[in-house]
């Protein structure tokens, strides 16, 4: 009789656990855009470097672990309203192209074991959709799981981007005549710093 009491326990506590572990997998995250955000550099002339964020991202994580991070191009914040324009328009295209769209395929039992409070630093292989071109990338993460069901997703080390691999080059020979500059950097770094929580 105790036996089978003790082998009832165990198989209960198996049953929870997987039970558990399956309602974990099966949470969906979104990401808060007022939490979050995306950065990225310019370098003129040769060595003056400005920061500058997209102020609208959306998208997040599903049941099934994949990852969508949509940005809303046309809210580029340079800090300079007339170049926000002129990056908008030359740069970006947003009339044809409004929205890049950065996607992956997360292990979620990874996500998972991260407990409250504790960090892990993850390898991402994820696809780039700027401009009409898609580009495999590495991102280089640190995962915090964060009180209150939240998650946090920063870049470990910048991302190096070049604007040769998503036909931008017309569009940065632009803005050096209208600001009549003698140089822009094509490679771009590119940090960010994203807040997730639970879907309702």
């Amino acid at each position: 009789m105790k036996k089978f009491k003790i082998s009832s326990f165990i198989q209960l506590v198996i049953a929870s656990l997987c039970l558990a572990i399956g309602s974990a997998n099966a949470a969906e995250w979104v990401i808060d855009n007022q939490s979050s955000q995306l950065n990225f550099i310019s370098i003129k002339k040769g060595n003056i470097a400005e920061l500058h964020q997209f102020d609208e991202v959306q998208g997040g994580l599903d049941s099934q672990g994949k990852f969508v991070l949509n940005i809303n191009l046309a809210s580029v914040n340079t800090h300079n309203a007339v170049r926000d324009e002129r990056m908008a328009k030359y740069f970006f295209n947003v009339d044809k192209f409004s929205t890049a769209k950065l996607t992956a395929d997360l292990d979620l039992l990874v996500l998972d074991a991260i407990a409250e409070g504790a960090s892990a630093a993850i390898d991402i292989d994820a696809n780039l959709n700027l401009h009409g071109e898609v580009q495999a990338i590495k991102l280089n993460v640190i995962v915090t799981r964060l009180v209150g069901a939240k998650l946090s997703v920063v870049s470990a080390q910048p991302l190096l981007l070049n604007v040769e691999d998503y036909s931008l080059v017309s569009g940065v020979n632009k803005l050096m005549e209208l600001a009549k500059l003698p140089s822009i950097s094509h490679a771009v770094p590119v940090s960010f710093y994203l807040t997730f929580k639970l879907k309702p």
